[in-house]
């Protein structure tokens, strides 16, 4: 099986704030200064000089011209243009006080349902927009013909990972997770040719599942990382990377939007690996919906 190239700088399906956003912590202190600024006000951006821009982050022109060269532009003209573009085609919510994201004191608790639900709803329609196609396939394609599958994952992402086993169980895929990394470590060590493990981090730079990414890789196995940060450690000891979408925001340490993203990623691959044997996968899932039948309130099934 071919394996997939990883994610350049240059590959931003998903538009360029999304990219930026990706990208920022890799980059260096001034220039994540400079990101924010880009991130949070395309448009407010797409209008300042180059000394405004630079003025605003604290930071020197010169700053800015990095800036521009470690997200994959030329210069800051064609950073400009990238950036009213984007914000032309950016979809603003209808109350102004939700732009942005974040909560501010004092909110009342309509603006603070409005403000998550528009950016988790942003999160999922970011990551669906980034996500590639290709590489989704080759990963489904190796899930799909694994003799095993072990997924990965600590804290919010555990979460995640242990959702992903259960759907691929759910269809008679041999799939395990494992919160102990300890037992993570042993089980990644069985692994070998012909099996998978995913890895699921945020942030990409959770210890504990990049050393059981890199046992599992070492033994043989096709690694897949899924993680909000294309340059982040992760990736490194990944075969395939597929990336979220998702900001952090107020009161909000990754562990909301970006869970919800990871989770939709989840269930493209889920179906992915279902549709390619249609048949045995609607009969698992009905035998295992039987199976657990007669424990859901007002079945008509007695228990024995």
């Amino acid at each position: 099986m071919a394996k997939s190239p990883k994610i350049s700088a240059s590959h931003e399906p998903g538009g360029l704030i999304v990219h930026i956003s990706g990208l920022l912590p890799s980059l260096s202190p001034a220039e994540q200064r400079v990101a924010r600024l880009v991130v949070a006000d395309p448009a407010a951006a797409a209008r300042r000089t180059i000394t405004d821009l630079a003025t605003t982050a604290e930071t020197s022109e010169a700053t800015v011209i990095r800036f521009c060269r470690s997200v994959g532009m030329d210069g800051y003209p064609q950073l400009r243009i990238r950036l009213a573009a984007e914000a032309a085609r950016r979809i603003e919510p209808p109350d102004a006080r939700v732009v942005g994201g974040d909560i501010p004191p004092g909110a009342d608790l309509a603006q603070i349902i409005a403000t998550i639900a528009f950016n988790d709803a942003r999160a999922v329609e970011e990551t669906a927009e980034q996500l590639d196609p290709a590489v989704c396939e080759q990963v489904v394609e190796a899930i799909g013909g694994a003799g095993r599958i072990d997924v990965y994952g600590a804290g919010a992402s555990g979460f995640v990972a242990s959702d992903f086993q259960q759907k691929l169980h759910r269809i008679g895929r041999t799939a395990f997770y494992f919160p102990d990394v300890h037992t993570a470590l042993t089980s990644a060590a069985l692994l070998g040719r012909g099996d998978v493990a995913v890895g699921i981090s945020h942030t990409g730079t959770t210890s504990d599942v990049i050393e059981v990414l890199e046992q599992a890789r070492a033994r043989g196995a096709s690694t897949v990382a899924l993680t909000n940060f294309p340059r982040s450690p992760i990736t490194e000891v990944a075969d395939f990377v597929l990336t979220t979408a998702a900001r952090e925001t107020t009161y909000r340490s990754g562990a909301m939007a970006s869970r919800l993203a990871q989770l939709t990623v989840v269930d493209c691959l889920f179906v992915g690996v279902a549709a390619r044997n249609r048949a045995k996968a609607k009969k698992a899932l009905e035998v295992t919906a039987e199976a657990v039948q007669s424990h859901r309130v007002g079945s008509t099934r007695r228990r024995g």
